[in-house]
């Protein structure tokens, strides 16, 4: 059975992306178990061009089938920030609560008809250093006006789905499975890597 990596040093994400790809033949193990994986810079301006550059710099190091993905939140009213910089938004070593209150304080006195945002999600899979496919989705919803829920991690607990009036922080994994931008793009992805596993 060949092994399949996941390139994320994020254990909320890496938890995600495992239950996601239990179904997939592959020996699912994270870039961590490699040890000192190679720093990569995610300098990107889009989510795909920096889930590519994990991907393949990670496949090239560990010599074999990598999976990495970019996502983050797009906000319409902040010109769709904080975009490929939604993990560093408050700065490089703030935590999702720093992000979260930065997110809130820019958003003071919009209207809820006027915080429109998406979660989006791009995964690239690269073999022996070379990207052999690369999917992103998105899911849209809009900004609640203060944190709601423990559910999740990054701004889940601000995210609201309208259908819903609530939060992924206060709807859980099992909603927030059906739904959710890295959902969709890893189902996807499951569906290409069982294909390309034969």
């Amino acid at each position: 059975m060949r092994q399949l990596v996941i390139a994320t040093k994020n254990v909320g994400k890496l938890r995600e992306l495992q239950r996601y790809l239990k179904n997939v033949p592959a020996d699912v193990v994270a870039s961590g178990d490699f040890g000192h994986t190679p720093r990569i810079v995610e300098d990107g301006e889009t989510f795909k061009a920096n889930a590519s550059k994990k991907a393949v710099v990670t496949s090239r190091f560990t010599k074999g089938l990598v999976l990495a993905d970019d996502s983050g939140l797009s906000v319409n009213a902040l010109d769709g920030a904080p975009g490929v910089r939604s993990s560093r938004f408050a700065g490089p070593k703030k935590r999702d609560k720093d992000n979260n209150s930065k997110l809130i304080r820019l958003l003071t006195g919009l209207p809820v008809g006027k915080r429109q945002a998406k979660f989006v999600c791009a995964v690239a899979i690269a073999d022996n250093g070379k990207v052999v496919k690369i999917i992103e989705e998105c899911c849209r919803g809009r900004i609640a006006f203060a944190s709601k829920g423990k559910h999740g991690f990054g701004y889940d607990s601000l995210f609201l789905i309208p259908k819903h009036g609530k939060t992924f922080g206060e709807l859980g994994l099992k909603v927030k499975d059906k739904m959710s931008h890295r959902s969709k793009a890893l189902k996807k992805a499951r569906e290409f890597l069982k294909k390309y596993l034969k």
